[in-house]
C-alpha cells in the first residue's frame, strides 16, 4: 500500500514507488552499488569532478604543510599552527572526496602525476610569513568559487555529493575567515 501523500503536496512531485518496487528495483545491477537507478547525474562527470576536488585538496595539504615548517619569526608560532590545522583539515576533505568517489563506483586519482595540473589552486610556496597567509587565502578563494560551481552544476541530481559539497564549502569559508584574520593582524 503507498502511503498517502500530505494534502498540501505539490501536483508536480514525483510519486513514490510501492515496497515491492522499490525490493525488485533494489535487488536490479547490485554491482553498482549504492549508484541506483534514481541516480540522476552523469556519474562519470562527477568522477572526474570530484577527482579535480581531490587534486585541490591535495594540493592544498602539501602547500600547508610547507608552509607551517617554512613559517618563521617572533610571531610564525600561531600562524604555523594554523596552516598545520588546515592541513589536516584539507586532508579530511580530501579523505571524503576519495570516499565518495568509490561509492559512485570510481577510482580516487592519487597519483603525484599531474597532481598540479589537476588542481584549481596553485601550489606556491611563498618567502615571508605574509606571502605565505596571502597565497593560502588566495587558494581558499579559488577553492570556495570552485565547491560553489560544483553544487550549482549538480543541482538536486546527487544529492549525497552536493550535502558533501556544501559541507567541504562551509570549512573552506571558515578558512579563507581564519586567514583573512592573520593578514588583517599584521
Amino acid at each position: 500500500m503507498k502511503p498517502t501523500p500530505p494534502k498540501d503536496a505539490s501536483s508536480t512531485r514525483p510519486p513514490l514507488s510501492g515496497i515491492k518496487a522499490l525490493r525488485d528495483r533494489a535487488r536490479q545491477h547490485i554491482e553498482k552499488g549504492a549508484v541506483t537507478s534514481g541516480y540522476a547525474a552523469d556519474r562519470e562527470d562527477v568522477i572526474t569532478m570530484l577527482n579535480e576536488a581531490l587534486a585541490t585538496e591535495l594540493v592544498c595539504v602539501l602547500r600547508y604543510k610547507r608552509h607551517y615548517f617554512m613559517a618563521a619569526g617572533i610571531h610564525a608560532a600561531p600562524v604555523a599552527a594554523e596552516f598545520l590545522e588546515h592541513a589536516t583539515e584539507e586532508m579530511s576533505h580530501a579523505d571524503l572526496i576519495a570516499k565518495r568517489i568509490v561509492e559512485l563506483r570510481g577510482e580516487p586519482n592519487f597519483s603525484p602525476d599531474g597532481l598540479a595540473a589537476r588542481s584549481h589552486a596553485e601550489y606556491v610556496e611563498g618567502d615571508s610569513l605574509n606571502s605565505m597567509i596571502k597565497e593560502d587565502l588566495i587558494a581558499e578563494r579559488i577553492a570556495i568559487e570552485s565547491y560553489r560551481e560544483m553544487i550549482a552544476y549538480l543541482g538536486d541530481q546527487d544529492p549525497t555529493t552536493h550535502r558533501m559539497l556544501e559541507e567541504i564549502l562551509a570549512s573552506e569559508e571558515e578558512h579563507a575567515e581564519d586567514l583573512l584574520s592573520l593578514l588583517e593582524e599584521r
